[in-house]
């Protein structure tokens, strides 16, 4: 048990093997292989908040993360996974649609803050509802945050079930999806009083920050809070364990962005997008073993969905990284910077494995702009002390130096991003080939980067009203049942998804709609649909009875 210590064509895989060869990915250069039956995985995620590489199994000696540690000892630890945006709304946007933020208006953090909500192409479906639609019983406990249902809601067609769930109300033998936010990590946490191991000389703080009592002691707190988190996944897989699901169920640990610092979070430097992640599969991920292939959120969706033989939709530019039909690695990942609260911003990074770039479309201000909670946390108030006092100098002045139009950073020499060498004449070949692919990128995949909100708010909710979907039609309406009746649902909502249920009350379990099926008892049919961004239709009934 764990310790409670605190050109892309469709693909599609075969479920009727028997067994399969599973290339689970890199070690190194060489390909790691392992043989086992195979069938649709069950799926365990466990998303930290606001987290970086500070866990033991990435080598750092302050965390206590046991939990952590064990699941990298029994699977596979990634060492360059990447998030589109250092900031959550964003980061799970891109995870949940499996495509880039800005390609869908998600880019700028909680739309709902701003009056609407990202409404993206009707054709596009979340990978959990398309994992739902293949038979999957799909749970979030409990955050979502995908800018299409207003803060913190989501459109209902998504999950089977979202609040203090996991995989127990599935039916019997039902694969499921179960999707947890460990929240203890998150930036608000360390505005509160903690309790753990965590010795203040111990942290070490990255130079862009002031190294006093203060910062250290956001540090503790932060780690302590780690130690929480660790405790809260241990609980989860004992749950998995005792459930005798642990074989059959592959495990994903992973961050939704980097430390809630104030020059990792919201940002696109590797402290706000460079994230940990762990997958573990028995028998067909190698334990132990480490990955050091680029992955970026926007290969989740088309890994999981290939896995569970769902066919991956055009719209999916992400690569498939684990399983029998992996793909060639990536050579870059991308990420970007936009709206935080009221703080205006638009930042576009190409990363491979040395060298990141970064362009500015705001260059001449200062790195820094308000955002309340983050200039809340002592870290920030420290920073500020200084500036005032005339005691704060680079590279921990970074806030309020301005912004040029570029930077270029060689992470292998210099990890923290401080030294910017976009003028060294020796990496002007390096310069000229990221500056190629940022633009061959911006060209294809930056849709509604450069359009400013409120233009684009007006596009996806004209008049700042939002739209409604409309009503499902039944059919037939209902009427008498001398035999089962085969009922067929329609909203004539462009690309909007029905929900289904003979159940009363509130609390009543809603079915996805797929196909034509059959009502066979007495009852009255409920339906809604949902278009992504838009209302939940009113529900329609139609009452069948038997005479």
């Amino acid at each position: 048990m764990f310790g409670e210590c605190n050109d892309r064509l469709p693909r599609v895989l075969a479920l009727l093997i028997a067994s399969a060869v599973w290339v689970s990915g890199c070690s190194g250069d060489e390909a790691a292989e392992s043989e086992g039956d195979w069938q649709r995985p069950n799926i365990v995620l466990l998303m930290a908040e606001d987290i970086g590489l500070q866990l033991g199994a990435y080598g750092d000696e302050v965390a206590v993360t046991p939990t952590i540690d064990r699941l990298a000892s029994e699977g596979m630890r990634y060492d360059m996974a990447f998030a589109p945006s250092g900031v959550c709304a964003p980061a799970r946007t891109s995870l949940m649609m499996g495509t880039y933020p800005s390609t869908i208006g998600g880019h700028h953090m909680r739309a709902g803050n701003r009056g609407y909500d990202m409404v993206p192409p009707p054709d596009m479906k979340g990978y959990a509802e398309m994992l739902r639609a293949a038979g999957y019983y799909c749970t979030n406990n409990s955050k979502t945050d995908y800018q299409m249902g207003g803060v913190g809601g989501t459109p209902p067609s998504i999950w089977d079930e979202v609040g203090d769930v996991d995989w127990r109300g599935r039916a019997p033998g039902q694969p499921f999806l179960a999707v947890f936010t460990l929240f203890e990590s998150h930036e608000s946490r360390l505005l509160a009083p903690t309790e753990g191991p965590t010795d203040p000389a111990s942290v070490s703080v990255p130079p862009y920050y002031p190294d006093t009592p203060v910062v250290r002691e956001d540090y503790v707190r932060y780690y302590n809070n780690i130690d929480s988190m660790d405790g809260v996944a241990a609980r989860i897989l004992n749950r998995l364990e005792a459930d005798g699901l642990t074989e059959s169920t592959l495990v994903v640990f992973i961050g939704d962005n980097g430390a809630g610092f104030p020059r990792d979070k919201r940002w696109p430097y590797d402290g706000g997008i460079h994230v940990p992640m762990i997958v573990r599969f028995p028998g067909r991920v190698d334990a132990g073993s480490i990955n050091e292939e680029l992955i970026s959120f926007v290969d989740f969706a088309p890994t999981l969905l290939t896995l569970a033989g769902v066919e991956v939709p055009e719209h999916m530019p992400g690569r498939v990284f684990l399983g029998p039909d992996r793909e060639p690695e990536r050579d870059y990942v991308f990420a970007g910077a936009d709206r935080h609260s009221e703080a205006e911003d638009r930042i576009r990074v190409v990363r491979d494995r040395q060298y990141k770039y970064v362009r500015h479309y705001r260059p001449g201000e200062p790195y820094g702009q308000p955002v309340p909670l983050r200039d809340n946390v002592a870290t920030m108030q420290e920073i500020y002390r200084l500036e005032e006092a005339g005691e704060l100098f680079p590279p921990a002045r970074w806030f309020f130096e301005i912004k040029p139009e570029e930077e270029l950073y060689d992470t292998l020499e210099d990890p923290f991003e401080i030294d910017n060498r976009v003028d060294d004449p020796s990496l002007s070949d390096v310069l000229s080939r990221m500056r190629t692919e940022h633009e061959r990128w911006r060209a294809e995949f930056d849709v509604w980067g450069g359009v400013p909100e409120a233009e684009m708010a007006e596009q996806f909710w004209p008049n700042g009203e939002q739209p409604e979907t409309l009503p499902p039609v039944i059919d037939p309406p209902g009427g008498a049942l001398d035999e089962p009746a085969t009922v067929r649902l329609e909203s004539a909502t462009e690309g909007a998804s029905i929900e289904y249920t003979l159940e009363s009350g509130d609390d009543a379990r809603w079915r996805l709609y797929t196909g034509e099926f059959e009502v066979v008892d007495a009852a009255t049919l409920r339906a809604r649909a949902v278009r992504y961004g838009f209302a939940t239709s009113d529900e329609t009934t139609a009452s069948f009875v038997r005479q």
